[in-house]
């Protein structure tokens, strides 16, 4: 007899059994609380953009995927296991855990880049010079060219425990 499985909400696999399994066996950004179905889990550690508050949507947007790009091949325990629909089609894993996005004042981004220094949190920035560029080569010869107390940041991402995010991110507020 051939078993099917559903995903259900909170990351479980329901089987034709009415069995429920977790996805994904423990790692380190395992949830803090048991899964339930009533209850979402919360992590211990917290993904986070920052963006400046003055960009345009398709900035946002642009800067938003390149920032998270970087966590997900530095940091490895950020990303899930792949996707499967019913049909056997797989895709490719995506963050284990919510992707928070904030924004924030000029002022905000470089207090936050410099807090981000400070605790040596795993990190990627985007700086208003790589609007100017088109390539992977460029983009990094523009940010060697400024010293790190002149960087314009427009987006700056963050991974780590959630308390030491969180303080990173002193005096932005959830992206709208």
């Amino acid at each position: 007899m051939q078993t099917t499985y559903k995903t259900t909400a909170y990351g479980l696999r329901q089987c034709s059994h009415h069995e429920q399994r977790p996805l994904r066996g423990p790692g380190p950004t395992t949830p803090t609380t048991p899964v339930t179905p009533t209850a979402p889990p919360r992590f211990d550690t917290k993904i986070a953009v920052l963006l400046r508050e003055d960009l345009e949507t398709w900035q946002r947007l642009n800067v938003t995927a390149f920032l998270v790009s970087g966590l997900g091949t530095q940091v490895p325990e950020v990303i899930g296991d792949p996707y499967e629909d019913a049909d056997g089609v797989r895709y490719l894993p995506m963050f284990r855990q919510p992707v928070l996005v904030f924004e924030g004042s000029k002022e905000t981004l470089t207090a936050a880049h410099t807090r981000a220094l400070t605790r040596a949190l795993p990190r990627a920035l985007f700086t208003s010079d790589l609007f100017g560029t088109g390539n992977d080569h460029d983009n990094r010869a523009a940010v060697r060219a400024v010293r790190t107390t002149e960087l314009d940041v427009v987006g700056l991402a963050v991974y780590g425990p959630r308390n030491a995010v969180d303080k990173v991110l002193k005096g932005a507020r959830m992206h709208p």
